[in-house]
């Protein structure tokens, strides 16, 4: 039990340490956000197939034969993830970007699932309505926080892209080598996207920017993935649901440390309605019908 948790609380941080990375490089002008993109998923998608030879013994063509819409469908959710990812830390800070962002997932998890025709019980429903009561406080300006409409657009899109990607992966059954086919998809979807749409940016990436990307894609996604993938069988959905809300207030305090980021009462007070509210919802998920 105390490895499991030890390893829970290590992916944790690398999924904080994405927001925090991302906005170093990208805000701190070391590297374009097309650039950080394509370097972090290349890095994550070679981790990845490495970890899925290894551990399986498993090529990435094996996986990709298996289930070609599924695969492509998972590689378009991360590669719309990944470039919203990195274009919203122009702008935003890594702790309020990673707080819109699982707001996002959260709220793109549920409308997926009533969708789907899944049973919602009135606890969840009352969860994600207080949530999103949080977002919508969070997004109204006061205080010093400062929200520019296209980062919050980005990091939304951000948000649909690994709420999708998350609901997906419910029906993996091989998440590593699975997930690193995605990556592999993401990589040619991002370069596409980049090359028919290329963003308006004129820096040049330099050591430092791609050192911070490969060290995102590497560590704090690929490995953190594997990780986290590897583990979650043993955590059960509601226990990793509840265990994911740490990941904000650990990029808020990543934010504060390492990026000298404000920390003010509003973003703390509208953070514990957000959180408080997937809490409430996830502990009764259990008794949904």
């Amino acid at each position: 039990m105390t490895r499991l948790i030890l390893a829970a609380f290590l992916t944790l941080i690398a999924f904080a340490a994405n927001s925090v990375l991302n906005r170093m490089a990208v805000a701190g002008g070391h590297i374009s956000v097309g650039d950080f993109a394509i370097w972090r998923v290349a890095a994550g998608a070679v981790t990845l197939l490495g970890l899925s030879v290894i551990l399986r013994g498993r090529t990435v063509l094996t996986i990709a034969r298996a289930n070609p819409k599924m695969r492509l469908a998972g590689g378009f959710c991360l590669a719309t993830y990944m470039l919203g990812f990195s274009l919203a830390y122009l702008k935003l800070d890594a702790g309020l970007g990673t707080l819109l962002l699982f707001g996002a997932v959260q709220l793109t998890m549920f409308s997926g699932s009533l969708l789907l025709g899944e049973g919602v019980s009135p606890r969840r429903l009352g969860g994600a309505a207080v949530a999103l009561a949080g977002l919508v406080w969070l997004l109204l300006p006061e205080g010093q926080i400062t929200l520019p409409l296209d980062a919050a657009a980005a990091i939304a899109v951000a948000g649909l892209g690994w709420g999708g990607y998350s609901l997906l992966g419910r029906k993996a059954r091989d998440p590593i080598p699975e997930t690193a086919v995605n990556f592999w998809i993401a990589f040619g979807l991002c370069a596409l996207a980049l090359f028919l749409f290329p963003l308006p940016e004129g820096q040049t990436a330099d050591a430092t920017g791609r050192g911070l990307a490969i060290l995102s894609g590497a560590v704090t996604s690929g490995m953190g993935y594997a990780l986290w993938y590897t583990i979650l069988p043993h955590l059960g959905a509601a226990r990793a649901g509840l265990a994911q809300l740490s990941v904000p207030p650990l990029a808020i305090l990543g934010g504060v440390l390492l990026l000298d980021e404000v920390l003010t009462l509003h973003l703390i007070a509208a953070s514990l309605v957000v959180i408080g509210g997937v809490a409430y919802g996830l502990t009764g998920a259990h008794k949904a019908p």
